[in-house]
């Protein structure tokens, strides 16, 4: 199945202006420019984010939509992806953000932009429990790009969580995944992105 609507979900402190969004959203423009894009900016609230997710792809047709998630958007991408039974890319994904981020509560800045302040409340680990899933039911709808060179997360709780899946394991690289270029065919490949007729 094709891909006809793709969403682009960012990680922690994190916005659209990441270099591996801006890198796709660029390629899906100039060589699938027919096909539905969309990258939001996240509230910090995960419980905002979701909600904001299921309004914006409510009339996103299941069959021909999937996502990709970084990091903490690979998390919400997992929780879409469970929710629509669609296809999903996870790069580097957190695993575990209620216990990771509970160290992070506070007032922080974004990465891409040091003048935009966010408060991470105690809440939030709240609301990241409640969407956390034990479990994939369909495990082949996935295909995941870790690095075991990633300073942030456990390469192991990556490939743990996601048995059964696609797994694209490197030897190093990092967590922003610096390399991400050279893995966009592979993901293209996955996620078979729709092509207007005659090309």
């Amino acid at each position: 199945m094709t891909t006809t609507h793709l969403l682009y979900l960012h990680g922690f402190r994190s916005s659209p202006q990441s270099t591996k969004a801006r890198l796709f959203s660029a390629h899906v423009q100039d060589k699938h420019p027919h096909v539905t894009w969309w990258c939001p900016q996240l509230p910090p609230s995960p419980r905002e984010a979701v909600a904001q997710l299921i309004q914006g792809t409510a009339d996103w047709p299941r069959t021909s939509m999937a996502v990709v998630g970084s990091s903490l958007g690979g998390f919400y991408a997992t929780w879409v992806a469970e929710q629509t039974g669609c296809k999903a890319v996870l790069l580097n994904p957190a695993v575990h953000p209620a216990r990771d981020l509970q160290n992070h509560i506070g007032e922080l800045t974004s990465w891409h932009d040091p003048d935009e302040h966010f408060f991470f409340k105690p809440e939030y680990v709240t609301e990241l429990q409640a969407l956390t899933l034990n479990s994939l039911r369909q495990p082949q709808n996935y295909f995941a790009v870790i690095a075991k060179g990633d300073e942030v997360l456990d390469w192991r709780e990556m490939t743990a969580r996601y048995t059964g899946a696609r797994i694209k394991l490197l030897e190093g690289g990092d967590h922003a995944l610096s390399d991400f270029e050279s893995h966009l065919g592979e993901i293209l490949d996955f996620l078979q992105l729709a092509r207007a007729s005659g090309q």
